[in-house]
């Protein structure tokens, strides 16, 4: 049994927006949380773009995978955080929801998906200042 919270981040296609938050909170917290993504009509791959976008920042997320979103995958999490996936997500009591609103990057060049990069990692980073408030301050 771990105490070690778990952040699912839910977007349509698991391939840009939530492959990029669990990268850098996985970059960010290293093992002290456990890091899941999803989407709710997952791609076949990862957007090429948000890999570079990443690599950029010296995060790898070329191995990752596209993964279907599963209720198993909510009920395991203790926050979920949703990207543009509307009612897609099932809701249980005693969850963290949060949904945050940002561009997706399917399509877009790499100057269109370095904002969006951006502001994700801020929100990351905020969010792992309120999971871990000592992370890093040790």
């Amino acid at each position: 049994m771990t105490d070690k919270p778990t952040v699912l981040f839910v977007c349509v296609h698991n391939a840009g927006r939530s492959q990029m938050a669990a990268g850098y909170l996985r970059a960010l917290a290293g093992d002290d949380v456990e890091v899941l993504s999803a989407g709710s009509a997952p791609k076949d791959a990862i957007n090429p773009v948000a890999i570079d976008a990443m690599a950029e920042e010296g995060i790898d997320i070329a191995g990752n995978t596209p993964k279907v979103l599963t209720v198993d995958a909510v009920k395991e999490s203790d926050v979920v955080i949703t990207m543009g996936c509307g009612d897609a997500c099932p809701i249980f009591p005693g969850k963290r929801y949060e949904d945050w609103e940002l561009d997706d990057p399917a399509g877009q060049g790499i100057e269109a998906v370095r904002p969006i990069r951006d502001e994700i990692r801020a929100r990351v980073e905020r969010l792992l200042a309120e999971l871990l408030p000592v992370h890093g301050g040790e």
